[in-house]
């Protein structure tokens, strides 16, 4: 595997900085103590974590407490605060109870059985995209994007077309907070290059990228939408080759888009009462 390129690590600065504006509100405030602790490499002090916050002390400690006694956040003697055992509750739940992850686990079982590699499932999550899902078979490589790793918006199939099929007031915003990214993506120097490129994604149906993630693989994907047609996220296969020729890549194209559009069907409809 290739080292991830310079612009991911780039991004996910810039949307760290974006996550650290100063919140207007006391539940905002508590709430972005977690996304301090989320994004540290280690455990953070309380010294640590007043300059950050500039929250007075007393207003800190409360804080903590509320969140530590609600399981969020843990400390160590020594290690400061770092994230609590209900983080792990919560995803374990989520795994057992989203909708998504319930419709999608079994199609990506059949997926890879069908399209030997790494299928990913993934959601939009903030300005990034998120896999919360990933089935494998037959791959002899890894994907550092598995389950929980967000991964860059603006790079790799599986955010591209989540992008491409997301509503174009949401497009413009993106553009107007990331433009220098949008051109470095190739996706477009101006916002109307890049409407005409994500247009002609959606078009199509499917997206492909050879190497932008991870090197020497492709990654091809399709959308899964609402009832509404909103798109509610992607369903993708990396394959371990750098290329695939037009015919593979429409073949497998149109066996995600199957998938994808299974997916889909199986989300939007009712549960038996």
């Amino acid at each position: 595997m290739g080292a991830e390129p310079l612009f991911i690590s780039e991004f996910q600065r810039i949307d760290l900085i974006m996550n650290q504006t100063a919140p207007s509100s006391s539940l905002e405030k508590m709430l972005s103590i977690i996304d301090l602790v989320e994004d540290a490499q280690g455990g953070l002090t309380s010294d640590v974590l007043l300059t950050l916050t500039g929250l007075t002390r007393s207003t800190l400690y409360r804080y903590l407490k509320i969140l530590s006694d609600a399981g969020f956040l843990t400390s160590l003697p020594g290690g400061g605060v770092t994230l609590g055992p209900r983080v792990v509750e919560l995803d374990y739940k989520m795994r057992l109870r989203d909708p998504l992850i319930i419709a999608g686990r079994p199609v990506m079982v059949e997926l890879v059985k069908a399209i030997p590699g790494i299928a990913l499932l993934c959601r939009q999550y903030k300005d990034k995209v998120l896999c919360v899902h990933q089935e494998t078979a037959g791959v002899s490589f890894n994907s550092s994007y598995e389950r929980g790793h967000a991964r860059p918006l603006l790079l790799g199939s599986a955010s591209r077309i989540i992008l491409a099929f997301s509503p174009p007031r949401t497009i413009k915003r993106l553009f107007d907070q990331y433009t220098n990214e949008f051109k470095a993506a190739g996706i477009g120097a101006t916002h109307e290059e890049a409407r005409e490129f994500l247009a002609a994604i959606r078009a199509q149906g499917w997206d492909m990228t050879c190497g932008q993630v991870t090197v020497g693989v492709t990654g091809i994907a399709a959308p899964i939408l609402d009832s509404n047609n909103q798109v509610v996220g992607s369903l993708s296969v990396t394959l371990g080759k750098s290329r695939l020729d037009p015919k593979a890549a429409l073949k497998t194209a149109d066996h995600i888009r199957l998938c994808a559009g299974i997916v889909s069907q199986t989300l939007n409809t009712p549960a038996p009462a």
